[in-house]
This record gives C-alpha cells, sequence and structure tokens, in this order.
C-alpha cells in the first residue's frame, strides 16, 4: 500500500514537473513580463542621482582602480600587462526590480550580477585591451519586455549616463589610441545609439578597431545604415561590426522580435518584418556557413565560485539562420541555469564563444596596429 502510494506521488510529481516545463515553454515570455514588468509608472518611479564619471567610483571597470571584475581571467589566460588599445565595455541588464524602472548605481543588491557580467563577457578584452565600463542608471530587465513609453523613458535614462561616459572615456583614454567597442543586452542596445550619435562620420570613427554589439538584433535596413560600419566580411577586418544572438534548439523567437518589430530603427524606419544582422561568433564573419563544434576553441563554464570557472573546447557548435540569430543546436548542458523562454540563451552570448572571442578581438587589433 505505501509503496503504491509512493508511486503515485511520483508520478503526481512527474505530472507538475512536465506540465510547468510546458507551460513555460508555451507561455514563458509572458510569465516572464508578467512578473518583471515594474508595476509603477516611470513619472512615479524613484530616480537615483546620476553618476560622476570623474570618480573611479562610477566605473565597473577602469585602469585607474587598483582592480576590476574585469581583469580577471580563467585558467590559462591572463590580463595584459601592456595594454595595445582601450576597451569601452558596455554591460548588460542587471536590475531585476519592478517597483523602478531604473537602477540605482551602486545598488548591493545588484553589484554582484554587474560584476559577474564583467567576468564573463568583458574578460575576453582584456587579453589586449584596458577596459572601461560605466556604471549607468540602467532600465531594468522588464523595460525590455514591452514596447511602452515608460519603457522608452527608462531606456533614455539608461542612454543618457551611457553617453556621459563615453565622453569622459574618451577624454581620459590615451589619445589616439585604437579603440574597441562591446557591450551585451540592453549595453548594445545603448551601443548601437552611441555608434550613431557620437562615432557615425566623426574623427574618431578612424580609431576603431571593432565594435561588438551582441545580444540585441540589429535590423539591416532600419539600423544598419546609421551606423556608419559594416559587418565583418573576413576574419582579420578591421572598423565592422560583430553582432550575434544565441538560441538552442528548437529556437522561438517570438518574444525577442515582438518588441523589435515594435520600434523604429537608427534610421527612422521602422524595424517590423526587416532582416537581422548575423556575424557567425565562430568565424567572424557574416555568413551562413555551419561552424562545427570543433571550431569552438573553448566555452566559458562558470563554476560555485570565479576560480572553479573551467574553459570547455570543441562543445559548441554556430550558425546563423535565416531569422538572424545563431543557432547552436541542441541545449548545452553545462549552461543552463538562466535561460530564457524560446531557448534564448542571451545570458551566456559571451561564454559560449569565450576563447573565440578573444582570438578575433586580438586578430583584428593586430591587424589595426601592423608589427
Amino acid at each position: 500500500m505505501l509503496a503504491r502510494r509512493f508511486l503515485w506521488i511520483i508520478a503526481a510529481v512527474i505530472v507538475l514537473v512536465v506540465g510547468a516545463a510546458l507551460a513555460y515553454r508555451l507561455f514563458g515570455a509572458r510569465l516572464i513580463a508578467a512578473a518583471l514588468v515594474p508595476t509603477v509608472r516611470f513619472a512615479d518611479s524613484r530616480v537615483a542621482p546620476p553618476p560622476d564619471y570623474a570618480l573611479p567610483t562610477a566605473w565597473a571597470a577602469n585602469p585607474m582602480l587598483a582592480t576590476d571584475p574585469a581583469r580577471w581571467a580563467p585558467p590559462g589566460y591572463a590580463a595584459a600587462p601592456h595594454p595595445r588599445v582601450a576597451v569601452f565595455f558596455i554591460t548588460p541588464t542587471a536590475d531585476l526590480g519592478r517597483d523602478h524602472w531604473n537602477m540605482a548605481v551602486g545598488d548591493a543588491a545588484v553589484e554582484p550580477r554587474i560584476a559577474g557580467s564583467m567576468r564573463s563577457d568583458a574578460s575576453v578584452f582584456n587579453g589586449i585591451g584596458a577596459l572601461w565600463a560605466p556604471k549607468y542608471r540602467q532600465a531594468v530587465f522588464g523595460a525590455s519586455l514591452v514596447a511602452s513609453p515608460d519603457a522608452t523613458k527608462a531606456l533614455d535614462l539608461a542612454y543618457g549616463d551611457v553617453l556621459r561616459a563615453f565622453d569622459a572615456f574618451v577624454a581620459a583614454a590615451p589619445k589616439e589610441a585604437p579603440i574597441v567597442l562591446a557591450g551585451h543586452g540592453q549595453g548594445a542596445l545603448h551601443l548601437l545609439r552611441m555608434l550613431h550619435d557620437r562615432v557615425a562620420g566623426q574623427p574618431i570613427a578612424q580609431r576603431i578597431v571593432a565594435v561588438y554589439a551582441v545580444g540585441t538584433p540589429v535590423s539591416l535596413a532600419a539600423d544598419l545604415p546609421a551606423l556608419g560600419i559594416e559587418p565583418c566580411t573576413t576574419p582579420e577586418a578591421t572598423h565592422c561590426l560583430l553582432t550575434w544572438q544565441s538560441f538552442a534548439e528548437p529556437a522561438d523567437i517570438a518574444a525577442s522580435r515582438a518588441v523589435f518589430d515594435a520600434t523604429p530603427g537608427l534610421t527612422g524606419r521602422s524595424r517590423k518584418g526587416t532582416r537581422v544582422v548575423c556575424v557567425n561568433p565562430l568565424l567572424g564573419v557574416a555568413t551562413a556557413k555551419v561552424a562545427a563544434p570543433a571550431a569552438n576553441i573553448g566555452s566559458l563554464v562558470p563554476g560555485a565560485t570565479p576560480e572553479a570557472a573551467t574553459i570547455v573546447a570543441g562543445g559548441i557548435g554556430a550558425r546563423c539562420l535565416p531569422s538572424g540569430i545563431v543557432s547552436i543546436g541542441d541545449p548545452p548542458g553545462a549552461l543552463d541555469k538562466y535561460v530564457l523562454p524560446g531557448n534564448d540563451y542571451q545570458v551566456y552570448d559571451y561564454n559560449l564563444f569565450w576563447a573565440n572571442i578573444r582570438a578575433d578581438v586580438e586578430r583584428r587589433v593586430d591587424a589595426f596596429i601592423p608589427g
């Protein structure tokens, strides 16, 4: 009798787990939006004072700091003792709050997530560059889930901080030094806008080695013409754009595409129905060619502590699909903790291809600075 009851309990648990997984797959985007989109109006939301970028404490990474998370490296790698370029990196969303629209810089609950993204994302650049990464009043995660006036205001406020930080970076970085621009998620969204407003057509454009706008879609027709830069066509090309969004199979991009289609591009043209740029992160070029897992020289797999992180080679391939996303094939078991609905691996856009991106940056810097 007890054995039969135990089996019924196990069966019930399995049904609940399977049902929850199915609900997440079918309605995950709606569930996340319901849980994370702020419940207050932007006008009623608290707004923290803007950072002062003349102060080292306003930066998550800065050469003036004694140390910072961007200088971390996994076993077998190290930060360059004599960086050859200046890197401006814009961090992804770290604030999951819903009682406000913008993060307060220095929020103790959010700082560890920012440090984590610096180790997993920004660290790919430390083998050849000195990193500047501003803290900014980024929009909360829920702002990326809706196309609303409040979300737009939150992103605009965050972007204002990024612009001021970039101006401070340009003033502080060594004059005439080559520059790498990079971002992830929300950071990449601000980066694209900054390219249009501060770089395209300006003298500083000649100093740009490459732009890594990762984890946000870029419309071929509605965004790209406003950027003053083209997708990379060879692994050694410079002054070019690398952008991708990582999905496992079966991929469902509907949620990601919905907000994108509802917002205007940087040219002012509607993004709805337009093609999205995709550069294969394992090959370093915009191509439909498949990169087999053997081409992956190392994914960064986090551990319980930073010291426990490992580099795993040969496990994950990449292929640009007609939809503009990068398919990584079946879900990788080692990187599955923060997967978004639709098999969206945005959190791991850098982790999946960490060693290849690091090699890509070094190869383009070598081409930009011969000898």
